[in-house]
C-alpha cells in the first residue's frame, strides 16, 4: 500500500521532481515483480496560494482587490482550469519517465471528497475542544494579503537580503542628555514602539560621547562611532523601569503610551546594541511580552501592508516605501545615531517572495497541547529513513506552535466553521450535515464544488445561541489538503472495509527538507486525530536537487532544468539511475556533465556487453538452449557473482535502500564487462571448440536476462529493450514485458565463494601490476618477461599459481614468480597495495620489443577495419609499407597479426586503390597500412 505525496499541478515538472518519482516507481515495479498486489494512485495538489499567485500573474493582478473586482467565482474557475491543464502536462511527463502509476485514476486535492473528508477531521478536532480563534501577531504577506503558518515559514520562508540597520536614541525621561542606544532593521515598527527590553543578567555600560550619554550592552561597544569614555558597568536589571521618550510620540496612536524598559532573557548581546525595541503589534515575541508586562498594543498596518488611518503623514503609505522617510524623520528629530547595511536572512512569502511583515490578526488554530504527546507516540511507531528522520520529526513536534489552519484567500478548502457575531461557532462535518442544518442558501450552493463563493451562500442556525450564522470567509491551510489523502483516497467516509485493507500505507517517500514540518506532519496530525494510528509504516526522505554548482535551483535564477529538456538530452533511464545511486540524505548536484559521467561509467559498458553478445550470437546463429554444463572458471565465477548480486539487490530493495542495490549492479556490470567478456572474447570466435563457446553464450545470456530483470525497476526502458530482443523476440510465450516477469531468485547451487575470492585476488594483483606499469611508463601492449608477487598467505599463493594464466595474460607478462619476500633488483619496478607487493621486470629483450610492436600493428589494423566499416566476422587482406625494423616484425609475428585481425594475407608493397589506408608511426618508425575485404 502506497500513498503518493501529491505533486503541485501548477507548472511543468522539473528534474527535481524526478528524484522522488524515481523512488516511487522503483518500489512499485519491484513489489509487482515480487508478486504483490499494489495500490499506486497518482495524486495532484491543486488548492492554495501557489495556484492563486500563478493565476494572478496570468491575469496581471497585483493584489486581492483585483480578484474581488474580477469576481471570486471567475477567479476560482481559472484556478481549477490551471490545475487541470498542468495535471495533464505532468501526466504526459510522468508517462515519459516510465512512471508506473494509475494515472487514469489520479486523485485531486481539490476534489469534493478530499474537502469533505477534511471537514470530518476538523469536526473531530472541534468535538475535543482543539479548534479555536486566536488573536495573535502572525507573519503576513502584504502582497498576497494573508497570514502564513510556522510550517510554511520554517521550510522555504527565508532569503538573504540587505536591510538598513538603524541605530537610534531613545531619550530617557528625567535624565538630561542620556539615551538608550537601540537598533532595528524594520524602521516601520518604530511607529508602534511601546517598550525597550534588556537582558537582566548581561553586562551593560554607560558611555559618554561629547555631551551625550548612551546606554548599551558592553559586548556591543564596537557599534559606537568615534571615541567614547566608559563611565559605568552594571547588570541589565538596573535599567528596569526607566522611562523614555518614544521615537514617534507625536503620532495619535502613541497618545498616553508610557514607554519603559522591561527585562527579557531572550535579548542577545551579539546582535545590535543589546537594547531591543518592543512593538507588540508588529512582532510575535513582542506580542507575548505585552501580555506579560501589560503593554499597549499598536497595530499599524492593514491587510495590504499599508499604514492605517491615524498615522499622520504615514497613513496610506506601503510598508516597503517608508524606510527612508522614517530615517529622514528620525534624523530631523535628532534621534538618528547612524545607518549601515545589514545583510541577513529574512522571512519572505514562499510563493511570491515578498518580504513578510508581522501583523496582529484573528486566525483559526488547532491546539497542539493535548495532541503533541499523542503525535510523538505515533511517530515512534514509524520506520524513518534516513535514521535521523524520527529525531527531526520529534524535534518539530516538541517545538511547534499551534497549527494555524486559516488563510484569508479564495481558492482552497472552505473551512466549515460557522460563527455568529457573539463569537459562538460550530464546525460542520459533512455535506449531509450541512444540508440538514442549512436554513438558507442550500439551493444556491447545491451542484457546486465545496468552494468559495458558492458555499458562502449557505447559513445555519447555531445550537448554542440560536442565531443564524454564516461561514467564516477563510480558506484552509493547503497542507490540510495533502494530509488527509490516506483517508479521502481510500473512501474512509463510505467504504471502511476498503480503507482498512489499504491503511496504513506501507511506504511513502518525499523530499525531506520541508516535509518533516509539512506533509509528514500533516499526515501524522490528521491520522492521529481520526484513528490514533500511523498513516504510514515506512517513510523514505530524500534531500534536494541542486544545480551543477551546488546552488539551489529556481526558475527566477534561471538555473532550473525542466524535466522534458533533461529527458531529451540524456534520456530518462540515465536520470533515474543517477537518482537511484544517490545517498538519499545528501543533496544531489544535477547537470549534464554529471549525467554524462553516469552514462559513460555504466550505460555504455552495459550496452557494449549486450551489443557484443547480440553481434556474435547473430553471426553464429546461436539461440537459447538447455543449460550448458559449466566447466570454465570464468563461467562459474560470473554466475556466482550473479547470485550474490541477486541476493544483495533484493535485500537492499526490501530495506528501501536503492543506493546499495544500484551500486551492486554497477559493480556486477563492471566485472561482466571488464573481466568476464574481455577474458572470454576468444571463446565466442568460430575457431574455438563449440562446447566451450556454447557454455560462454549460455552464461552471458543468463547474465544479461537476469540483469535486465534486476534493472527493470531502475531503468525500465533499457531493461525492456534488452528483454524484448533477447527473450520475447525468440519466445512468443514468454511474458509480454520484463515488468511482468517474476523477480529473479538466487540459485544457491551456483554460488562458489572460494572461486569469487580467488578471482578477486587475481583482479587485485592485476590492478597493482597495472600501477607498476604506469610507474615505469610501459603500455600494457608491450610484453614483459616476469612479474614477482608476494602474497599474504600460502593459500593465496596457491590460488595465484592455479590462476596464473589469466593473471599473466592480463598483465601481458611471460612468467609469474611467487615469493615470500622481494628484494629490489635492477630493472624491476615495485608496487604495493593492501599488503600485496609486486615486482615487475621492465628489461626489454629484442624479442619482447618485436612482440610489443606487433601488438601496436594489430591495434592500427583494427582501427582501419573500423574506419572501413567492416563487420566483425569479415576476412581481409592487409597491405603494408614499412622500414627494416617493422618489416621484421611482420615476418616474425605474422601469424599473430593475421589471427588477431582476421587477415588472410599480409602483403608488402603498393597499396591497391580500393584499400582503406592510413599512415602511422610506431616507436618512431613510419608505417603505411591498407585493408581490403576478402
Amino acid at each position: 500500500s502506497f500513498i503518493d505525496g501529491p505533486i503541485t499541478a501548477n507548472n511543468p515538472m522539473g528534474v527535481h521532481h524526478a528524484w522522488g518519482r524515481t523512488y516511487k516507481d522503483l518500489w512499485h515495479r519491484f513489489k509487482a515483480m515480487r508478486g504483490f498486489s499494489t495500490r499506486y494512485q497518482n495524486g495532484f495538489d491543486g488548492q492554495g496560494l501557489w495556484i492563486e499567485v500563478e493565476v494572478e500573474k496570468e491575469l496581471g493582478f497585483t493584489s486581492k482587490r483585483d480578484i474581488e473586482e474580477y469576481g471570486i467565482a471567475r477567479f476560482v474557475e481559472k484556478c481549477k482550469e490551471r490545475v487541470l491543464k498542468f495535471a495533464a502536462i505532468q501526466t504526459q511527463q510522468s508517462i515519459r519517465m516510465g512512471y508506473w502509476m494509475d494515472l487514469d485514476n489520479s486523485y485531486h486535492t481539490m476534489s469534493d471528497e478530499n474537502n469533505y473528508t477534511i471537514w470530518l477531521f476538523l469536526k473531530r478536532c472541534h468535538e475535543r475542544g482543539w479548534i479555536y480563534k486566536g488573536h495573535d501577531v502572525m507573519p503576513w504577506c502584504p502582497r498576497c494579503s494573508t497570514g502564513l503558518s510556522d510550517m510554511e515559514i520554517a521550510t522555504e520562508g527565508y532569503e538573504e537580503v540587505v536591510h538598513a540597520g538603524i541605530f537610534l536614541k531613545f531619550p530617557l525621561l528625567d535624565r538630561e542628555r542620556e539615551s538608550l542606544l537601540v537598533w532595528t532593521t524594520t524602521p516601520w515598527t518604530l511607529t508602534s514602539n511601546v517598550a525597550a527590553a534588556v537582558h537582566p543578567e548581561l553586562h551593560y555600560v554607560k558611555v559618554q560621547q561629547g555631551e551625550e550619554y548612551l546606554y548599551l550592552a558592553k559586548a556591543a561597544l564596537g557599534v559606537l562611532k568615534g571615541d567614547y569614555k566608559l563611565l559605568e558597568e552594571f547588570a541589565g536589571e538596573k535599567l528596569e523601569g526607566l522611562r523614555y521618550t518614544g521615537p514617534f510620540d507625536e503620532l495619535p496612536p502613541q497618545k498616553g503610551v508610557e514607554h519603559r524598559v522591561i527585562l527579557w532573557k531572550e535579548v542577545s548581546e551579539t546582535e545590535g546594541t543589546g537594547v531591543v525595541h518592543i512593538a507588540p503589534g508588529c512582532g510575535k515575541e513582542d506580542f507575548l511580552l505585552s501580555k506579560e508586562h501589560n503593554l499597549t498594543v499598536i497595530a499599524p498596518l492593514d491587510e495590504f501592508g499599508v499604514f492605517i488611518a491615524g498615522f499622520a503623514w504615514l497613513t496610506g503609505k506601503k510598508v516597503d516605501e517608508v524606510a527612508q522617510p522614517i530615517v529622514q524623520n528620525l534624523s530631523e528629530k535628532g534621534l538618528l545615531y547612524k545607518v549601515e547595511d545589514y545583510p541577513h536572512r529574512y522571512p519572505v512569502c514562499w510563493r511570491c517572495h515578498t518580504e513578510l511583515v508581522f501583523r496582529l490578526v484573528d486566525e483559526w488554530f488547532i491546539s497542539m497541547d493535548e495532541l503533541r504527546p499523542m503525535l510523538m507516540e505515533v511517530a515512534k511507531k514509524i520506520h524513518w529513513i534516513p535514521d535521523f528522520g524520527l529525531e527531526r520529526e520529534l524535534d518539530w513536534l516538541k517545538n511547534m506552535s499551534d497549527w494555524m489552519i486559516s488563510k484569508k484567500r479564495y481558492w482552497g478548502l472552505a473551512l466549515p466553521i460557522y460563527e455568529c457575531r457573539h463569537g459562538h461557532f460550530e464546525v460542520i462535518g459533512s455535506e449531509v450535515e450541512l444540508k440538514e442544518r442549512a436554513v438558507e442558501g442550500w439551493e444556491e450552493y447545491e451542484g457546486h464544488s465545496p468552494h468559495r463563493p458558492w458555499i458562502d451562500a449557505v447559513k445555519i442556525r447555531l445550537k448554542e445561541c440560536g442565531e443564524v450564522a454564516s461561514r467564516i470567509p477563510d480558506v484552509g491551510n493547503p497542507w490540510l489538503d495533502a494530509g488527509i489523502v490516506p483517508f479521502s483516497t481510500l473512501d474512509y467516509r463510505h467504504h471502511r472495509d476498503y480503507w482498512e485493507r489499504w491503511f496504513p500505507a506501507q511506504f511513502i517517500t518525499e523530499a525531506f527538507p520541508g516535509q518533516y514540518r509539512n506533509w509528514f506532519y500533516a499526515l501524522l496530525v490528521m491520522s492521529t486525530v481520526l484513528e490514533n494510528r500511523p498513516p504510514f509504516l515506512t517513510v523514505l526522505g530524500h534531500a534536494t536537487v541542486r544545480d551543477e554548482k551546488g546552488e539551489e535551483m529556481h526558475k527566477s535564477k534561471g538555473n532550473l532544468i525542466l524535466f522534458d529538456e533533461a529527458a531529451e538530452k540524456v534520456g530518462v533511464d540515465v536520470i533515474r539511475w543517477m537518482y537511484a545511486l544517490q545517498r538519499p540524505e545528501a543533496n544531489l548536484n544535477f547537470g549534464y556533465r554529471v549525467t554524462d559521467e553516469v552514462r559513460r561509467r555504466f550505460f555504455i559498458p552495459l550496452w557494449n556487453v549486450y551489443s557484443f553478445f547480440v553481434t556474435y550470437a547473430r553471426i553464429d546463429g546461436w539461440t537459447p538452449q538447455k543449460t550448458q554444463p559449466v566447466e570454465d572458471d570464468l563461467d562459474r565465477w560470473i554466475l556466482s557473482r550473479l547470485q550474490f548480486t541477486i541476493r544483495t539487490v533484493t535485500d537492499s530493495l526490501e530495506s528501501y535502500d536503492a543506493e546499495t542495490a544500484s551500486r551492486v549492479i554497477e559493480s556486477f556490470v563492471e566485472d561482466l564487462s571488464n573481466w568476464y567478456v574481455r577474458r572470454s572474447r576468444r571463446r565466442f570466435w568460430k575457431s574455438e571448440k563449440d562446447t566451450d563457446k556454447n557454455a560462454a553464450y549460455s552464461t552471458l545470456y543468463r547474465c544479461l536476462v537476469t540483469l535486465c530483470q534486476l534493472l527493470a525497476p531502475f531503468t525500465p526502458f533499457l531493461a525492456e529493450e534488452i528483454y524484448q530482443n533477447l527473450v520475447r523476440s525468440i519466445d512468443s510465450t514468454a511474458a509480454e514485458s520484463v515488468h511482468h516477469t517474476a523477480w529473479p531468485e538466487e540459485d544457491s547451487s551456483l554460488i562458489d565463494r572460494p572461486l569469487e575470492a580467488d578471482i578477486a585476488l587475481v583482479m587485485k594483483v592485476v590492478s597493482i601490476g597495472h600501477a607498476a606499469r604506469n610507474l615505469a611508463g610501459i603500455k600494457v601492449r608491450q610484453p614483459l618477461a616476469e612479474v614477482a608477487v608476494v602474497a599474504k598467505t600460502a593459500e593465496e599463493r596457491r590460488a595465484l599459481e592455479r590462476l596464473a594464466t589469466p593473471l599473466l595474460e592480463e598483465l601481458n607478462v611471460k612468467q609469474l614468480t611467487l615469493a615470500d619476500h622481494f628484494s629490489p633488483q635492477e630493472g624491476y619496478v615495485l608496487a604495493e597495495e593492501d599488503g600485496y607487493i609486486l615486482g615487475l621486470n621492465t628489461l626489454l629483450t629484442p624479442e619482447l620489443k618485436s612482440e610489443g610492436m606487433s601488438r601496436e600493428v594489430v591495434r592500427r589494423i583494427q582501427e582501419l577495419r573500423k574506419k572501413a566499416g567492416f563487420q566483425i566476422q569479415d576476412r581481409i587482406i592487409t597491405y603494408y609499407q614499412a622500414g627494416d625494423s617493422l618489416r621484421k616484425v611482420f615476418q616474425e609475428e605474422g601469424d599473430y597479426i593475421r589471427k588477431e585481425t582476421l587477415s588472410e594475407q599480409l602483403i608488402e608493397g603498393e597499396l591497391p586503390a580500393e584499400a582503406t589506408k592510413d599512415k602511422f608511426k610506431i616507436d618512431g618508425q613510419e608505417l603505411t597500412l591498407g585493408v581490403v575485404r576478402k
